[in-house]
């Protein structure tokens, strides 16, 4: 068994039955990714689209591609025909270009609103009241070709543990609170959040999807 076979094979062990693990195989070989498909693993996560297309042309069509990374609208396109979820939905007007492609695909593209909890301002995202506007809004109700399937989140970049705990438990409770829409393309079941410095605290909080690479394959390649 190969290192990565075996890294994955313990991490899945050690999660919850119903959480989603996907294994985040950006800047890896396609020989990496093989490794860990072979052990019978299908959700895989790239953070570039162009990465992500390439890597879906060449590996096996049964494999489950999450959209992970920042995504630019005019980038869309190039995802919409084969992407099983994308993550960081971060704007109205992301939603409505994902709705346009996957209309043009004749496919409903599963999708995570991404919430701003971290203190960094790197980081992406809705606030609470944005985040409520959209749910309750009508003109969500006209993208027939979105699947709003959750929320997902990031923790500020820090080693206090009780600051990363408060801001997951922040998105739980938003995730609560909105999962309830009686919009019929919102069906909120997925909340992601954690990668491989705080998944622990993240399951402990709520979290049914994590994200996870360097546990998995290794420090990135660059």
């Amino acid at each position: 068994m190969s290192e990565i076979s075996s890294q994955l094979k313990d991490l899945k062990e050690s999660l919850p039955e119903l959480c989603t693990l996907v294994a985040v195989s950006k800047t890896k070989p396609v020989e990496d990714i093989l490794s860990a498909y072979n052990t019978g693993h299908r959700d895989f996560g790239e953070n570039k689209v162009q990465e992500l297309t390439r890597k879906a042309e060449e590996l096996p069509k049964d494999i489950k591609w999450h959209m992970i990374g920042h995504l630019q609208r005019n980038k869309v396109k190039y995802i919409a025909p084969f992407v099983h979820l994308i993550h960081g939905v971060d704007s109205f007007k992301l939603l409505k270009e994902i709705n346009k492609q996957g209309r043009k695909s004749d496919r409903v593209i599963d999708c995570l609103l991404q919430v701003h909890i971290a203190e960094e301002d790197t980081k992406f995202g809705f606030d609470k009241i944005e985040l409520e506007e959209i749910l309750s809004g009508k003109d969500l109700k006209d993208l027939a070709h979105v699947c709003i399937k959750g929320l997902m989140g990031m923790a500020t970049f820090t080693e206090d543990t009780n600051q990363i705990r408060r801001e997951f438990r922040l998105l739980k409770s938003i995730y609560e609170e909105t999962k309830n829409s009686d919009h019929t393309n919102v069906q909120m079941n997925t909340l992601s959040m954690g990668m491989s410095g705080d998944y622990k605290i993240a399951l402990e909080e709520g979290s049914n999807m994590v994200r996870i690479g360097s546990a998995i394959f290794g420090a990135r390649n660059y």
